[in-house]
């Protein structure tokens, strides 16, 4: 199939995530607003997830690109969210329409010839007015006591050094009065959380996940790798300076472990594949509105970009990294299965997008709700190390499942 590249003038930025948000693919952070939408015109199918290795770029190649040049991400691009357990089958899709924004205002489409109803869709885009709603039915999975007793038998085993680390999470499934709008909640995200990548995308089974998350697993251009693991957690009281808060976050030993873990690992990973991988000496603070955490930038370059692998070989290496998973993985896997009892679906999976470059952006998908009209489902959860203490876990956890709800909700969830 054919598609056309072209420079076009700045779009309204809210008509661009209404309708990416609602029935599209939308992945927004501070410096760029990628949307897809119209019919879907191709997949990349992965049968096996993660665990069966898919020539994606060969796949996308095959569609013809022409007309302007343009930057990673602007020409043929397939999109996806894609579910924690890597080998659950999952796809991405190939938009009839990709619109691409720099926050300079530089914009770019690509398009099938002739395909003219992008504008259109634009014009006629309902800017989102829902409020937030108040909650009709509540179930956690597991409780905040269930929860937190599973921290403390992590702790014993971790103790007994068959794991290193282990990220216990729970849920929160519930339901409002009204469908909920995909767009509100965007927009509203976008507004609390402005360092954050604000996504919403359709899942497998044909709800819809919307969130903002502050972690960047892997952006891939060219011979070139970045990766900002985040991992170590304090919540930041409303109204009251951050600064004592972040500097306890930088000294506490506790927070450092949990937090080097990740690194060590993605940067011994990335080290078999990268002919240089390096990582910040010491980590810097990733400050959110209601919470703040511990964050390292990873770089990895190969010596010509025909030996990089390409983004979605990336995240078959990386993912689930320890900070949504544990080390050692397997182990860690085995422990999350037993303990939290809920199938985390789309919850801590990678999502974003590729182009038949190679090239490709993706987020940890987190700090996020899944929405399927009326209902919505949110996971929080927790990096558990021996040093971890269960309640304090647990009240991260509220910490992290408030910071997203308030997107949806009027009502506090414990």
């Amino acid at each position: 199939m054919r598609f056309v590249r072209q420079r076009i003038d700045p779009q309204r930025l809210e008509a661009l995530r209404a309708v990416g948000a609602r029935d599209g693919w939308l992945l927004e952070t501070s410096d760029v607003l990628r949307v897809g939408f119209g019919r879907t015109v191709d997949q990349v199918v992965l049968e096996g997830g993660l665990d069966e290795p898919v020539d994606a770029r060969r796949a996308l190649g095959e569609h013809e690109l022409v007309g302007d040049d343009g930057p990673p991400g602007t020409g043929v691009v397939a999109f996806g969210t894609l579910p924690f357990d890597r080998s659950a089958p999952a796809h991405l899709a190939v938009p009839e329409f990709c619109l691409t924004q720099s926050r300079d205002g530089a914009a770019w489409l690509s398009a099938p010839p002739g395909s003219n109803g992008w504008r259109e869709r634009l014009e006629h885009a309902q800017a989102p007015v829902q409020e937030t709603q108040s909650l009709r039915s509540l179930t956690l999975v597991p409780t905040p006591e269930e929860y937190a007793h599973n921290v403390a038998l992590a702790v014993e085993i971790l103790r007994n050094k068959e794991i290193d680390k282990v990220v216990l999470a729970r849920a929160v499934l519930g339901s409002v009065p009204e469908a909920i709008d995909p767009a509100a909640v965007a927009q509203r995200l976008r507004r609390r959380e402005p360092l954050c990548a604000i996504y919403s995308m359709p899942t497998v089974d044909g709800r819809r996940y919307v969130g903002a998350t502050p972690e960047l697993l892997a952006r891939r251009t060219g011979s070139t790798l970045r990766s900002n693991p985040l991992a170590g957690t304090i919540a930041l009281p409303a109204n009251v300076a951050p600064d004592d808060y972040q500097k306890w976050l930088l000294g506490s030993s506790k927070n450092l472990h949990e937090h080097n873990v990740p690194v060590n690992e993605i940067v011994n990973t990335l080290a078999t594949v990268y002919d240089d991988v390096s990582a910040d000496p010491t980590p810097s603070i990733v400050s959110l509105r209601t919470l703040a955490h511990l964050g390292t930038w990873i770089s990895a370059s190969c010596s010509s970009e025909s030996r990089a692998p390409d983004a979605l070989a990336v995240l078959r290496l990386l993912h689930p990294t320890s900070a949504v998973g544990g080390v050692p993985r397997a182990r860690a896997y085995d422990l999350i299965h037993r303990l939290e009892g809920h199938d985390r679906g789309h919850y801590a999976g990678p999502l974003g997008w590729l182009d038949a470059n190679g090239d490709g952006e993706w987020w940890i998908g987190f700090r996020g709700v899944v929405l399927d009209g009326r209902e919505f489902e949110a996971w929080a959860g927790a990096g558990i190390v021996s040093e971890s203490d269960p309640t304090a876990e647990r009240e991260e956890t509220k910490a992290k499942l408030m910071s997203v709800l308030s997107s949806v909700l009027v009502d506090a969830v414990q």
